[in-house]
């Protein structure tokens, strides 16, 4: 059974965005698991991750690991800007 699921993060600064898809498009181009396949794009000031997997178990592996790089680098990014 193949499952999908895609989501639209939405940012307010342009910035914030690229040195977020620019970050996480190496983890898109070599997957550390053939189970499931992600993709970046972005749409004015969102970025779309689309991810297909093989099963619900994969692809909950791989949006939560997604979705935690996203986290962390989001903390790190406001960390900088209140220095």
């Amino acid at each position: 059974m193949k499952t999908k699921a895609v989501v639209r993060l939405k940012f307010s600064s342009e910035k914030h965005l690229k040195i977020l898809s620019e970050a996480l498009m190496p983890e898109t181009k070599k997957p550390t698991t053939m189970r499931s396949k992600t993709s970046l794009e972005k749409n004015g000031k969102s970025l779309i991750l689309s991810v297909e997997a093989r099963d619900t178990v994969a692809l909950r592996a791989a949006l939560n690991s997604y979705l935690r790089w996203v986290n962390s680098t989001i903390s790190v990014l406001q960390a900088l800007e209140n220095i």
